[in-house]
Formats: structure tokens, C-alpha cells, sequence
């Protein structure tokens, strides 16, 4: 987390709250019934401050008169504080001495570095790369502040290199709701299948691979499991960007020829062969910011967010409002909501910066009045979303617009639709609908022939749009991505078009037609949904999107 001088000493309290404690403390918070008080706003509050250790400012970059730096030089001086208790667990004593707790976060990053070092003309490229945009680069490193001491944590448990939590910065740039054109989504950049086999759950209401806990902990599973397989770090690296066949395809290959098996010997696309030096120039850049006249945010080593417990169905812009925060922050913590309602049976927790925490469980017990405005709705037949609208009580663009059901298509039997709860006494969602919600599309009359197409140099989804004379909501829909995306040349899409295509539209790649009236199934996502389905023999198995902010 980024820490100006000002809230420095609001910042180093915060350090007497490690994200396990707070779960402890918050754990029955909005179980309890809504008359009773969870945390009291008089419950005592430690206020003593734990002072922060600073790296080497030659190695951060940070001038020497940096809160950090001023801190750390008067931590030997510091008297001891009282130790706390637990107002809810007078048993349980906070050990608020703890000298982990003020260390710099990039110093503890650096001293986990245990991969070997490259050393290539494609790493000094990427340095260069970077060096040339400050701007992008404290961006990035603001943005990753986030989620970073949670990742480290759990790297540490593992035991592994931590390295690896600078990943994220050549996925994603640490935005958790990236989506790259081959529909690799979130921080960790997992496509549908991988994200599967991973138990990362993708429906109507959530996507989990956007979710910060449950994307993290698929990746270092996935990482842990391709270093098993290869026993070395460079290789998983390959392997998660490439895929695990590929590389074991490209290792045998070389075997054969008698040429070396190691990540620079083998024959691999652009993008894996400079995937393992984009890292390893984000880890000189952290390791040694002012040889690269670079600046790193200060990041105390304490959490950023906190993990609170969700026991009942809540509507999101509700669970902001009691939290106090912008809708924008809120997403950054919680971006796998895919619907305007927290279903408790899916989504156990929402996590939440330690003061918006504190506030959230103060002020949920006193909300009076209902949680959440929504329920879910099984379309009982195939139906046009107009139809659906009046059965359920709603205007038809709003109920179009709340399941994001794009326009001419129809809603298949067994659907399930997001819609008012009209009684205050209706349960919460159940688990079984929470967890396996699926929305499934058809194209409306009249009959619409699926056209499958190879996308030129230049195509994206305005110019396929514009070529076939369809919406550019359309498009994106049926091929699950944004409205501004791009196509990489070659790549696999469909439309929808009235009788036989239009003479001429199609591109010059090769085009198949398939048969008439296909069914359009979807999970939806909140970027237009993720369309199931393993990628083609020889595919990347894990593609990573090309940050642009």
C-alpha cells in the first residue's frame, strides 16, 4: 500500500492487524442477529505504533529522509507497548512487537528471490522498456501494493521464491479485471478451462478468476504442480504461458537432436521466449530501482484488505455504502461480481481495506430495512426477453441490462435470470443455484446461420461488426469479449447472420460455415462471459493480455 508522509502514523497502526486476526475478530460479525452490536464503537483499539523498518534507501530508491527511513533509524529507541486483548477473545494475545510487522515490504520481497538469474539481450530490452516509463511503472507498482503482502504471505507458506509474486505484473499489470483477446482473465490470467481444472467457478453470478484469494491460490497451485513436473522455475514459467505440453513437446524435441533442454535452449514462441525475461527485468528493477532511475511506492508489510464474512445475501452498491467507499476501490477487491447482488452461498467473504472494514461491521447491524433487492428467477420455457420481463414484474431494457442479455437473442428453458425480490421474507439464494447458475442464449428469429471466421491483421470486434452489419454488442456477445476488443490474426470468431452471408463480407482468411441456428450457451461474465470449452491441440493453455494502463 502507498503511505504518504502525512498518514504515516495511521498506516503503521494499522500493522498491529495481520489478515488471520481480523478473520478472528470479524468472523461472527454479520452472523449475529441485525439488533446486536458486533463491534462495539467503544470496544478498545490498540493505539500504540509499531514503526516500520526501511530498506537500504541506495536499494529502493526512496530518499533518505522517507518516513520509512526516519522510522527505521528510531526503532531501537521505541518503548514497548502495552499488550493488547481481544475485546471479542480476552484469551487471545496481540503480539504487537512483532518485528516482521515493520519491515519493508520490498525488502521482504527481495530477500525471497531464490530463481537463478537470466542474463540476455531480451532482459536488457525489457529494462530498457521499462526504465523509458516511469509513469507506467508507479502505476503498476501502486496498483500491485494491493494485493502484494497477501501474495508474499502465501509464496512464504509454500515456500516459494517470491519472484513469483512480481508474476502478476507481466500477466495483467495487476489489474484484476483484465481480459485479454483469447479470454485469459484476471490478475493471474486463467482461460475458462485452466481455470476449471483449477475449481475456479465461472457463472451467471461470479467468475473466480478474478477473484484475488481464489485466483491466487489456482495459481500457485498450477505453479507448484508445473515445477514438479519440470523441477525447475524457468520451465513453469514457460509452461504456464505457453502451456504443458508445448513445452514438453519443444524439451523432447531438443532431446532428440541432442541440444540442450534448458529455458534458453528451447524453440518457443515470441511471447514464452520473452516471458521469463520480462520477469527477471521486473525483478532487477525491484531489487535495484535506483540503478534504473526508478522510484518504488513505499509499502509497509502489513495487509491491505481485510477478509469479512458475508452470512446473508447483500445487493453490492449497499455493502459499498455501509463499508464507505468509492464503487471503484470496491471492485479492485472484489472485481468477481458478475451481478449486482453478494450471493452469501458463493461469495463466504468480501474483503475490504482495515478501516472499511471496521466501519462495514458497525454499521451492518444498524442498517434497517432489506439486504439485498434481488433473487433468482429459473425461466420455466425458451423465451424472448421481453416475455421473461413482464413475467417477472420487469421494464424489458432493464431486465436486459441487469443479465446483460444482448439484443435478438432469446432466453433457453433452465435459464437463470437475476430479478426483484418482491417479498422481504424470500430465503437467500441457495447454494446449489449460486454455485451453478447458467445463462444460455439462442439467436431470435428470424433463422440466423453461425458463420465461423479467421480474423485478419486489423480485425476487431467494430470492424467484424461493421463488415457483417450486426451490432458491435452482438459481437462481443457472441465471442465473449469486450466491445473494444481486438483480434489476433487468425483467431477463431463467429457471427450470426440472416439467411447466407453477405457476398464479399467475409475476410480474406479461410471461412466455415456452420449449421443454421446454432445454440449460443454461456456462462456470463461481467466482461460478456466466458464460453466453455479446452483450447485447440497445440493452443496455449495459459495466455496472458498485454496491459495498456
Amino acid at each position: 500500500m502507498t503511505t504518504r508522509p502525512d498518514t504515516q502514523p495511521r498506516a503503521a497502526a494499522r500493522t498491529l492487524h495481520w489478515l488471520a486476526l481480523p478473520i478472528l475478530l470479524l468472523a461472527g460479525c454479520v452472523s449475529v442477529p441485525p439488533t446486536t452490536a458486533v463491534l462495539a464503537p467503544e470496544a478498545p483499539v490498540a493505539v500504540a505504533v509499531p514503526v516500520p523498518v526501511a530498506s537500504d534507501p541506495a536499494q529502493s530508491g526512496a530518499p533518505a529522509s522517507s518516513p520509512v527511513a526516519a522510522a527505521a533509524s528510531q526503532a531501537d529507541e521505541q518503548v514497548a507497548a502495552p499488550v493488547p486483548v481481544d475485546p471479542l477473545r480476552p484469551e487471545v494475545r496481540l503480539d504487537l512487537d512483532d518485528r516482521a510487522a515493520r519491515v519493508d515490504l520490498w525488502q521482504r520481497v527481495r530477500r525471497g528471490f531464490a530463481m537463478p538469474d537470466l542474463d540476455s539481450d531480451l532482459v536488457r530490452d525489457r529494462e530498457r522498456w521499462y526504465a523509458s516509463r516511469p509513469d507506467y511503472v508507479a502505476r503498476m507498482t501502486e496498483r500491485g501494493g494491493r494485493y502484494l503482502f497477501y501474495i508474499v504471505e502465501e509464496l512464504e507458506k509454500r515456500g516459494m521464491p517470491t519472484e513469483l509474486a512480481l508474476l502478476p505484473f507481466i500477466e495483467s499489470a495487476y489489474n484484476p479485471q483484465a481480459m485479454s483477446v483469447a479470454r485469459a482473465s484476471g490478475m493471474w490470467q486463467f482461460i475458462p478451462s485452466t481455470g476449471r481444472d483449477f475449481e475456479l467457478k465461472q457463472n451467471v453470478f461470479r467468475d473466480d478468476r478474478r477473484d484475488v484469494l481464489a485466483s491466487t491460490r489456482a495459481a500457485l497451485d498450477y505453479l507448484q504442480k508445473l515445477h514438479g513436473m519440470f523441477g525447475d522455475w524457468h520451465l513453469a514459467l514457460a509452461a504456464y504461458n505457453w502451456g504443458e505440453g508445448s513445452v514438453q513437446r519443444a524439451i523432447a524435441k531438443n532431446q532428440r537432436a541432442g541440444l540442450g533442454t534448458d529455458y534458453m535452449s528451447l524453440r518457443m514462441p515470441a511471447e514464452t521466449q520473452g516471458y521469463v525475461p520480462k520477469l527477471q527485468a521486473v525483478k532487477n528493477i525491484v531489487g535495484r530501482p535506483a540503478s534504473f532511475n526508478l522510484q518504488l511506492p513505499e509499502l509497509y508489510n502489513h495487509p491491505y484488505f481485510l477478509s469479512v464474512p458475508i452470512e446473508h445475501d447483500i445487493d453490492v452498491v449497499l455493502a459499498i455504502r455501509l463499508a464507505g467507499m468509492t464503487s471503484d476501490e470496491f471492485q479492485n477487491l472484489n472485481p468477481q461480481m458478475n451481478r449486482p447482488v453478494i450471493l452469501a452461498a458463493g461469495t463466504p467473504q468480501i474483503l475490504l481495506p482495515y478501516d472499511n472494514a471496521n466501519r462495514f461491521v458497525r454499521e451492518l447491524p444498524q442498517h434497517r430495512g432489506p439486504l439485498t433487492s434481488w433473487t433468482t428467477w429459473i425461466a420455466p420455457k425458451t423465451m424472448k426477453s421481453a416475455e421473461a420481463a413482464h413475467a417477472v414484474g420487469m421494464a424489458e431494457d432493464e431486465f436486459r441490462e441487469v443479465n446483460r442479455i444482448p439484443a435478438r437473442m432469446v432466453i433457453k428453458s433452465g435459464s437463470t435470470l437475476l430479478v426483484p425480490r418482491r417479498n422481504a421474507m424470500i430465503a437467500d439464494v441457495s447454494s446449489t443455484v449460486a454455485d451453478n447458475a447458467t445463462m444460455m442464449l439462442a439467436p431470435d428469429a428470424p433463422p440466423l446461420r453461425k458463420v465461423a471466421l479467421r480474423a485478419g491483421r486489423r480485425d476487431s470486434v467494430e470492424s467484424i461488426a461493421r463488415r457483417y452489419r450486426v451490432s458491435v454488442a452482438q459481437v462481443a456477445q457472441w465471442n465473449n469479449v469486450g466491445t473494444g476488443a481486438k483480434f489476433a490474426p487468425g483467431q477463431g470468431v463467429v457471427v450470426y447472420v440472416a439467411g447466407k452471408a453477405r457476398k464479399g463480407a467475409a475476410p480474406a482468411a479461410s471461412t466455415r460455415t456452420a449449421s443454421a441456428r446454432g445454440t449460443h450457451r454461456t456462462r456470463v461474465a461481467a466482461s460478456g462471459g466466458s464460453k466453455s470449452g479446452k483450447p485447440a491441440r497445440g493452443a496455449p493453455s495459459h495466455k496472458h493480455v498485454v496491459a495498456r494502463n
